[in-house]
C-alpha cells in the first residue's frame, strides 16, 4: 500500500541515465494506463494556464453577457465540481500504471531512500524528473556568504529616492497602481517569455534532450540550490578538473536570456572551450521557482556563486561569468558584489531597460513605462558594471535585431552604451568631446573592413598606446578611476580611445539569438596581460 501511495504522489520520470561509461541512458516508458493518464493531465494543466492568463477577458466578457450572477455561479459550480471528479479518477489511473511499472517503482525506491539517507543521493542522479521531488543541495545560509542576505534579498543597486511633496505622490498614485497591475499580468511574462507555463512545455521534449546530453555526454551533475527568498534555482555543473587541461580549472557560471534555459542555451559555448561550466536557470523557468525580477534575479545569482565558492571548491580568482543578452543584470550585480571575480563577458547585453521597453510600447505609454520599469524592472546593468573594476569583454552582434533600437544598425546598439560609460568612468581624462565623437564613429561601424579602416585614418599605434598604458600602471597601479589622459594630445586621446574601445568590446557579424561560437568566446585578462598588441578579450 506505502508503495501504491508513492506512485500516486510521485514525480515524473523522464529518463533513466546510464549507469556505467558504456551504458546508454534510455527515455522512460510509461505504460498506457500511466501515458494516456499523464496526457489527460498535462492537457489539462495547460488549459489551466490559457484560462489563468486570459482570466480579466473572460471576467470581463462574463459580466457583459450577464453571467455573474448567483444561478450561474451554481451552475458553474457544478460543472466544475464534475471535472474535479473526473481529474482525480485520472490522477489515481495514472498512479495505478506507474504501480505496474517496474521501472517507475525501483525509481520511487530510489527517492524514498534518500529520504532516509541523504547519501544515496548518487543514485538519484541516474534519473530525469520532476525538480520539486529533489531534496536541496545547498542552502544559502550553510555558509557565511560574502554579501550580506536575509530572507528579504541580498542587496540591489538603487537609485537614491528623491523626496516628494504629498501632492506629488498623490498624483502619481494612479501610475504606481496601474503599473504594479501591468507588471503582475503582462509586464513580467514580456520582459521574460521564459516563464512562461506554455512555452515551456512547447519545448519540454527539447529542455529534457539537452539535459540528458548534458548528463550523460559531459557527465554534468544536476544541483537544487535554495536561494534566501525560499525560491529553488535548477542547475548544471560540468566539472573538467583533472583533465589535463588549463581550461579546466576555470569556471565559467553561464547567464541565460529572458528565453533561454540552460539546457539549450549558452552553456555550449565555454562547454567547447573545455571550461568547467556551472549553468543555472531564471527564478520561474522550467523547474526554477519563482518569478523572474531584480530581486529575483540577484538572489538567484547569489545563491549560484555561493554554491561554486563553498560546495564546488572554485577560487574566486577562476570564476568567470558569461552572460548572454538580459542575463547581464545577474551577471553585473555578481561582478559588482563580488569584485574577486576574475572576469566577466557580456554577450548581446544592454545598458538599461527602459530604451527597449519604450522601443516596442505605444509613445502615449511613455510615462507609464518609464515609471513601471524603473520601480519595477530596473536591470541597470550599466550602473552595476562601472562598479566592477575587474577585466570585463563585450561582444556586439551587429545584426541585432533585439537591443539595437533600430535592427541590424550597430549606432543604435545599446551595448554602445555600456562600453561608453564603463569607458567615462574607468578613463575619465581620455573622453573628451573630440575623442567622444572618435568612438562614436567607432561604433557606428559593423563592417571589419570599415573598422580597420577607421583604426587607420585615426593612425592607432598598437605598440605606442601598451607602453603607455604599461607604464601607467608601474607608476599609478591599476585601481580606478585612471588619470591617464591628462598630459595627452587630442590625436593621442583618439589613438588610446579606440585602441581601448578594440580591447574592451569585440564585433562579430551575427543576429542576436545566433549562438555564439567557441571561436568567438574569450576570457578577459587583467590590465597588466591584457593591454598589448590591440587585441580583444587576451
Amino acid at each position: 500500500m506505502a508503495s501504491l501511495i508513492r506512485c500516486l504522489l510521485g514525480p515524473r520520470l523522464y529518463r533513466q541515465h546510464r549507469k556505467g561509461p558504456t551504458d546508454q541512458g534510455t527515455d522512460y516508458s510509461p505504460h498506457g494506463l500511466e501515458r494516456h493518464s499523464d496526457s489527460i493531465l498535462g492537457w489539462a494543466s495547460i488549459m489551466w494556464s490559457i484560462t489563468l492568463y486570459t482570466s480579466p477577458l473572460l471576467l470581463l466578457l462574463a459580466y457583459k453577457k450577464g453571467h455573474l450572477n448567483y444561478e450561474k455561479a451554481i451552475s458553474t459550480s457544478g460543472y466544475l465540481t464534475c471535472v474535479t471528479i473526473f481529474l482525480f479518477g485520472v490522477f489515481c489511473a495514472r498512479g495505478i500504471g506507474r504501480y505496474q511499472n517496474p521501472d517507475y517503482v525501483d525509481f520511487v525506491a530510489v527517492l524514498d531512500e534518500v529520504k532516509r539517507r541523504k547519501s544515496a543521493v548518487k543514485q538519484l542522479n541516474n534519473f530525469d524528473y520532476e525538480f520539486r521531488s529533489r531534496p536541496v543541495d545547498y542552502r544559502w545560509n550553510e555558509q557565511k556568504t560574502w554579501v550580506e542576505a536575509s530572507r528579504y534579498g541580498v542587496p540591489l543597486l538603487k537609485e537614491q529616492p528623491r523626496q516628494h511633496t504629498l501632492v506629488e505622490r498623490l498624483s502619481a498614485l494612479p501610475l504606481q497602481l496601474l503599473g504594479s497591475i501591468v507588471v503582475r499580468t503582462f509586464g513580467r511574462r514580456l520582459v521574460y517569455p521564459g516563464s512562461l507555463s506554455l512555452l515551456q512545455n512547447s519545448i519540454g521534449s527539447q529542455l529534457h534532450e539537452g539535459r540528458a546530453k548534458l548528463v550523460e555526454q559531459y557527465r554534468g551533475q544536476r544541483a537544487k540550490l535554495q536561494a534566501c527568498d525560499g525560491n529553488y534555482i535548477d542547475c548544471m555543473f560540468v566539472d573538467r578538473r583533472g583533465t589535463g587541461s588549463a581550461e579546466g580549472d576555470i569556471l565559467v557560471i553561464c547567464c541565460e536570456g529572458n528565453a533561454g534555459f540552460y539546457e539549450v542555451g549558452c552553456m555550449a559555448t565555454p562547454l567547447q572551450g573545455d571550461y568547467s561550466v556551472l549553468g543555472w536557470n531564471h527564478p520561474g523557468f522550467a523547474s526554477s521557482t519563482g518569478v523572474p525580477g531584480p530581486q529575483t534575479e540577484a538572489n538567484a545569482m547569489d545563491i549560484v556563486v555561493n554554491f561554486a565558492l563553498h560546495k564546488l571548491g572554485f577560487s574566486i580568482d577562476r570564476i568567470f561569468i558569461y552572460a548572454w543578452s538580459i542575463g547581464g543584470f545577474a551577471a553585473t550585480w555578481a561582478a559588482m558584489s563580488y569584485p574577486d571575480i576574475a572576469g566577466l563577458v557580456l554577450d548581446a547585453s544592454f545598458d538599461s531597460l527602459v530604451p527597449l521597453a519604450l522601443k516596442v510600447m505605444p509613445e502615449g505609454w511613455r510615462p507609464l513605462v518609464i515609471r513601471t520599469v524603473k520601480e519595477h524592472m530596473d536591470l541597470n546593468n550599466c550602473e552595476q558594471l562601472c562598479k566592477y573594476p575587474g577585466p570585463v569583454l563585450l561582444i556586439r552582434r551587429t545584426r541585432d535585431e533585439v537591443i539595437s533600437l533600430v535592427p541590424e544598425v550597430p549606432s543604435t546598439n545599446r551595448g554602445n552604451e555600456l562600453l561608453m560609460r564603463l569607458m567615462e568612468y574607468r578613463y575619465p581624462n581620455l573622453i573628451v568631446e573630440k575623442s567622444r565623437q572618435t568612438l562614436l564613429r567607432w561604433l557606428a561601424v559593423g563592417k571589419p573592413s570599415d573598422e580597420a579602416r577607421l583604426y587607420s585614418q585615426v593612425g592607432v599605434s598598437a605598440d605606442w598606446c601598451s607602453s603607455t598604458i604599461h607604464g601607467y600602471i608601474a607608476q599609478e597601479g591599476d585601481a580606478y578611476p585612471w588619470t591617464l589622459g591628462s598630459d595627452l594630445t587630442d590625436e593621442q586621446k583618439d589613438q588610446m580611445v579606440i585602441f581601448l574601445a578594440k580591447h574592451y568590446m569585440k564585433n562579430i557579424n551575427a543576429s542576436h539569438c545566433t549562438p555564439l561560437p567557441a571561436s568567438d568566446f574569450a576570457l578577459p585578462q587583467g590590465p597588466g596581460k591584457s593591454f598589448s598588441g590591440g587585441t580583444t578579450g587576451h
